[in-house]
């Protein structure tokens, strides 16, 4: 893609100090470009033309898209570059399943180890989605959405968790899904945030494994309902975790 209709796209600040590598930073930025629309999805773009825009040499680009192509993001196709992958209710099923498997279990364990300190910043992260509830600011909500599954599952004693689930976030989110407007409104969403946190409080491991299954659930099921690709193959049932129980 070479058109007049660029976005820019940049390394930005380090994060983590300087042992961030190039790779490390380029991929940071390409998948936020993807996940954003900046990189549109079916696009082919070459490798020399994101390192030009990156103004960075090709090979730490090359090295980012071989681990955004490993994570479903892109695929790289002979002597032209690397496409950015369009996704299915089929892809958006499988990261459903996944979170289920990983984020429940999670959940049940954070009830377990969980102090004073993670509740009270659980707490905070809440209060912050209750303001942007009635401002009406998703981008601020769902920021604030995504730092409150952080910080639980930081809690149930797995940081590699959180990588993992962030990256299956950015999939659903580079989908351009979002169930706001399709059945449930960021009210619902807080609602469904609460339960989790007052389960958490409880300390009843169960009933903050069930509200987080029945809030990863029912995303799943309005995303699917609203599939924008039109395909709506998985619809009609549950994702496979949820039959299985």
């Amino acid at each position: 893609m070479t058109g007049g209709d660029e976005h820019p796209l940049a390394l930005g600040a380090l994060d983590g100090g300087e042992r961030q590598t190039l790779t490390d930073r380029a991929t940071v930025a390409i998948r936020a470009a993807i996940v954003d629309g900046r990189l549109r999805a079916g696009e082919l773009y070459s490798v020399a033309r994101l390192a030009e825009r990156l103004e960075v040499s090709r090979t730490p680009v090359r090295e980012a898209l071989l681990l955004l192509e490993r994570q479903g993001m892109v695929r790289f196709e002979r002597n032209r570059g690397a496409r950015v992958l369009k996704s299915s209710a089929h892809d958006l099923d499988e990261v459903f399943a996944l979170r289920l498997l990983l984020e429940v279990p999670a959940a049940r364990r954070a009830a377990e180890l969980i102090g004073a300190h993670e509740l009270e910043q659980l707490a905070e992260v809440l209060a912050a989605m209750r303001e942007h509830v009635g401002d009406a600011d998703e981008r601020a909500f769902m920021a604030h959405d995504r730092r409150f599954h952080e910080l639980l599952l930081a809690a149930a004693g797995n940081r590699r968790l959180v990588g993992v689930v962030g990256s299956l976030r950015d999939f659903v989110r580079f989908r351009g899904a979002s169930t706001v407007g399709r059945g449930r409104d960021l009210s619902a969403i807080y609602e469904e945030h609460v339960r989790i946190l007052d389960a958490l409080r409880a300390g009843d491991p169960a009933a903050v494994g069930a509200a987080m299954r029945d809030h990863l659930v029912h995303t799943r099921e309005l995303l699917l309902a609203a599939d924008p690709a039109g395909d709506g193959e998985a619809a009609g049932e549950p994702p496979w975790p949820a039959r299985l129980s």
